[in-house]
């Protein structure tokens, strides 16, 4: 199994990255901004933060995304309608009835709790990545002890090939063996057969009675 880098991008690293990245859509802020000030937070460049952003954290939070994004359109329209004063010395006040107005608004109430939303989505997110990380190491360790089998199989494989390419050489050599005792043994049943004749066909005598030797038919 290959090691972990020791650069690589953790849980927590990414769930900071969504919620920075995800409160400055809602805030109306730019991304280079998030990736700028998470790189801060967790010790990352802005560049590296807007790659792993695009790149795999993005796909993962399309949900909270959109929502962030309607709220930062109410947030929009809230001071399209709030009073708008020129006077330097009404700015305090103009700020305080903007404030009143966003905590009389229903709307704000509504972004509250799209807000809480999106946390116990974030939440339960990095729950279900976790027991996902969780179930990916048991496939892998799973996938390792299959890799061993499969190893010691092919090991032992080879070593019952050895054992067959053994045996086939031995019963070669018994065969041929045999083949050279047969041939031998049927020599030697045909010399039998050749000198049985050659004492059949030599001429037998015997003696007589008055001592002269005379040939047997």
């Amino acid at each position: 199994m290959s090691a972990i880098r020791q650069d690589a991008w953790s849980d927590e690293d990414d769930l900071i990255l969504a919620e920075l990245t995800l409160r400055h859509i809602r805030e109306g802020s730019t991304q280079l901004s998030a990736f700028e000030e998470v790189g801060e937070r967790i010790g990352r460049t802005a560049a590296a933060c807007g790659f792993r952003w695009n790149s795999f954290v993005r796909k993962k939070y399309e949900a909270a995304i959109q929502i962030a994004k309607a709220q930062r359109q109410k947030r929009t329209q809230l001071k399209k309608h709030a009073p708008v004063s020129i006077s330097g010395s009404n700015s305090i006040g103009l700020l305080e009835s903007t404030e009143a107005a966003l905590g009389k608004n229903e709307s704000f109430t509504e972004e509250t709790l799209s807000i809480d939303a999106v946390i116990r989505f974030l939440r339960q997110w990095r729950s279900t990545y976790q027991d996902m990380n969780r179930h990916i190491k048991s496939l892998e360790k799973e996938l390792q002890d299959k890799e061993d089998e499969l190893d010691r199989l092919g090991r032992e494989n080879n070593k019952l090939n050895k054992q067959v390419n053994e045996v086939e050489t031995d019963y070669r050599v018994v065969n041929d063996d045999y083949k050279a005792l047969i041939q031998i043994m049927d020599r030697a049943r045909k010399m039998a057969f050749l000198v049985e004749e050659e004492e059949e066909e030599k001429p037998r005598f015997k003696m007589d009675a008055n001592g002269n030797l005379e040939r047997v038919e």
